[in-house]
């Protein structure tokens, strides 16, 4: 018997998502709630907004979902696993949920929340001090004697824009008064955090874990900032590259011992019990991972690089989360290497333009196009969103997938797209 799927979100991970669960032989129809103008064109867009829990109730039920995958964090952060898993009707008992509950979606929803986890777990990560606007003035004083760089964060969800790298003790409390003072990223940021500069590489772990058991997914580099050279504000991610050279069994290793057990261990002892997909933002340090933040969900464009290198059937998988039950049910990692270039509007991050039409050209061989800013009006493809599209890539190394992903970038063409030159390309310097 086939399934019906429901994926939660508009973005480009979850059509990567839409795309990898509809090559298994076990689904029919697959949803998106709400999707976007690319995801409409071979799978179902259903008008509901990702915070109307009623309304996807009522969506399952209606379309007899079995599977239900939460791709952006604000609903989990809002509570739409247990909602679901509180409902009366016992119809809603069998279907398969993917994302955390609202408890253990706090590592991500409050960055002052994680650092305690972490604290209590002895998972490496960077010292912090959290701070209000009412503590303004120990604020700037703290700042002023803190060595620099010094990195700010605004303590809850920011769309990958809260967190600000300051070189001067000024511009650290220019960013400050912006998140406490101006309340520039909403009410779910009352406090923010003033944390040591970590001097490393930064990658992305992931996992899916069904309460008792977890399975590695592969790792990824995210490029946050908007122009080359890691230039320019952050955004919520340019591009992405996987394999990372550096991230070998032994460094795996100190990653599983060292952050992702203890954290469990931690978890479990409080009475938390976490499913659904981790993602872990490291710094390598030296040859040490240390902890940037968690989030309760996977990453955009990290989804897009990491689902092109798992091979085969993912959907029992996800299937198995609810019975706990992964541990039978193994992600084949292949050998090639992915990379994502996103491609944004005009003005992004800032106040991106929409409503200019798009123009795709032919495919590419290993190649796919993965749609989020987009809307389709009388079947013409406009803009509709800061980040655009994703071009993802495959290649027996990462300079092919590199070269791959530009080349199927070239069919992708709409004014004034932006778009960064060099992703992946420091990984190959590197790795030389």
């Amino acid at each position: 018997m086939k399934i019906n799927v429901l994926i939660i979100g508009s973005g480009a991970r979850e059509h990567a998502f839409a795309w990898k669960i509809a090559q298994s032989p076990i689904v029919d129809q697959i949803f998106l709630a709400p999707g976007n103008g690319g995801t409409g064109t071979d799978y179902i867009n259903l008008v509901i907004d990702p915070l109307d829990f009623e309304g996807i109730a009522k969506a399952i039920l209606q379309f007899s979902i079995k599977l239900v995958l939460v791709g952006p964090e604000q609903p989990l952060v809002e509570g739409i696993i247990d909602f679901f898993e509180n409902q009366s009707d016992s119809r809603f008992e069998e279907v398969v949920l993917i994302g955390p509950n609202k408890l253990c979606a706090a590592l991500e929803g409050s960055k002052d929340f994680s650092k305690q986890i972490m604290k209590e777990a002895g998972i490496p990560t960077a010292t912090a001090k959290v701070f209000s606007a009412n503590d303004w003035d120990d604020l700037t004083v703290y700042i002023q004697n803190h060595a620099l760089p010094v990195v700010i964060k605004a303590d809850g969800l920011a769309a990958g824009k809260g967190v600000a790298v300051c070189l001067t003790a000024e511009e650290a409390i220019a960013f400050s008064a912006t998140v406490l003072l101006e309340k520039a990223f909403g009410v779910a940021n009352q406090t923010l955090l003033v944390e040591d500069f970590l001097d490393g590489i930064e990658v992305s772990m992931f996992l899916l874990s069904d309460g008792e058991n977890y399975q590695m997914l592969p790792e990824a580099k995210d490029y946050k900032r908007i122009f080359d050279h890691d230039q320019g504000p952050n955004t919520g991610g340019m591009g992405s590259v996987s394999p990372v050279w550096f991230v070998d069994k032994a460094f795996r290793e100190k990653v599983e011992n060292r952050i992702i057990k203890p954290l469990f261990q931690t978890l479990k002892r409080r009475g938390m019990q976490y499913k659904g997909f981790l993602f872990i933002g490291l710094m390598k340090v030296g040859d040490d991972p240390i902890v940037i933040e968690f989030n309760a969900r996977m990453g955009d464009p990290e989804t897009q690089t990491v689902l092109a290198r798992i091979e085969g059937d993912i959907v029992p998988a996800l299937l198995s989360v609810k019975d706990q039950k992964l541990n039978l049910n193994s992600f084949k990692i292949g050998l090639e290497a992915a990379v994502t270039v996103v491609f944004c509007a005009e003005n992004y991050p800032d106040t991106p333009t929409k409503g200019d039409v798009i123009h795709l050209g032919s495919t590419v061989k290993n190649g796919l196009v993965f749609h989020a800013g987009t809307k389709k009006t009388d079947d013409v493809l406009l803009t509709n969103g800061g980040r655009v599209l994703s071009c993802t890539a495959i290649g027996k190394d990462v300079q092919e997938a590199i070269l791959n992903a530009y080349i199927l970038g070239e069919s992708v063409r709409f004014r004034a797209r932006q778009y960064r030159t060099d992703i992946g390309k420091d990984m190959i310097d590197q790795a030389l």
